[in-house]
């Protein structure tokens, strides 16, 4: 019997054969004792299912007809595999061997944290903090998702900064540690949002849950990042600004949402025409096309959620976007400590 809690780490893949061939042997090398390692394919083209069973014979595959996206992707492989511990890992990233340890020590030293992050580095600038998680998400209090470590597109050099161990609002998709028990108890993240968000949506409801997110900076992964989609991409301008607008929707109390939705709608309308006027129709484009669309699935598909609104940790009362282009605080401990002067 293992007295260690079960861990499957899951890695969710897409015609990814070149990053699993870059980056399994170092998933494969994790000093962790009772893990299982799995490859959930999202019907890929490419010969990434073959390539894992012929060069990576300890590695479970599981396959899908279709390819389901990242959110719907991890609801439908999840409900597959048991274990104590699911951790969620993009193929493109390195970890270094002792990197499950710390966390699970963490999470098992407090039954009240639900979902976990290791610290994320950029893997082309290993001093960089990485965009998608960097050390902790934090939101602010219009729904801005920004992080420990990443304000929008400006990265920090991590000192050593944010290597506290401490609640946060969201931890990152990349690299998500979270208790199978919480994320079947929460069914899992929520399929419309394809990619991008979810996570957030979900560390979002296991707060109001009465759960806890933690950053565990003592776990280090590096993230190549922006793999399946690069930024500036219309579709991902698009996925982000609908997401968004649905996550805030899902989770803000009414008395909020009557003012703070078009206050946001107007803010993503400044973002859009600035966008058109330097040429960039198409991101213009994908920002009402992600309006269109929230406002189909907010008479259609919209129910309240019965949760109540705990308090969250992670929040920032102010507003980001003013803070980072008006105040110009590029950095988190810059804006956070101001509150919203």
């Amino acid at each position: 019997m293992h007295s260690q809690p079960s861990v499957a780490v899951v890695i969710l893949n897409w015609n990814g054969k070149k990053f699993l061939e870059q980056f399994l042997p170092f998933v494969t090398a994790s000093t962790y004792s009772n893990k299982r390692i799995i490859v959930a394919d999202n019907a890929s083209t490419d010969d990434s299912v073959s390539f894992v069973q012929q060069n990576f014979p300890s590695v479970e595959m599981l396959t899908s007809s279709e390819n389901y996206g990242f959110a719907k992707g991890y609801n439908f492989f999840l409900k597959q595999v048991e274990a104590d511990y699911y951790v969620l890992l993009n193929s493109d990233v390195e970890v270094e061997p002792n990197w499950i340890e710390p966390v699970i020590e963490l999470m098992e030293s407090n039954t009240v944290i639900a979902a976990c992050q290791p610290k994320l580095l950029a893997y082309h600038n290993k001093h960089l903090f990485e965009y998608a998680g960097a050390s902790g998400g934090w939101i602010d209090a219009y729904g801005y998702p920004f992080s420990r470590g990443r304000i929008f597109d400006v990265l920090e050099e991590d000192k050593g900064q944010y290597n506290d161990t401490v609640p946060v609002f969201w931890a990152s998709g990349a690299a998500l540690f979270i208790r199978s028990k919480a994320f079947h108890e929460m069914n899992g993240f929520d399929d419309y949002f394809f990619a991008h968000q979810e996570e957030i949506d979900l560390c979002w409801r296991l707060q109001r849950h009465g759960h806890l997110v933690y950053v565990c900076p003592q776990s280090v992964v590096y993230h190549v990042g922006g793999g399946t989609l690069p930024t500036g991409n219309p579709r991902k301008v698009y996925l982000n600004f609908r997401n968004n607008l649905v996550m805030i929707t899902k989770n803000l109390p009414l008395g909020q949402l009557i003012w703070k939705i078009p206050f946001r709608l107007l803010l993503d309308a400044v973002s859009a025409w600035k966008e058109l006027a330097t040429g960039k129709p198409s991101y213009w484009w994908a920002v009402v096309k992600a309006h269109l669309h929230y406002a189909g699935w907010l008479f259609k598909t919209f129910r309240p959620d019965k949760a109540g609104y705990a308090p969250a940790k992670g929040v920032y009362p102010g507003n980001v976007v003013w803070q980072y282009f008006v105040k110009k605080r590029k950095t988190f401990s810059e804006i956070v400590k101001t509150k919203s002067s």
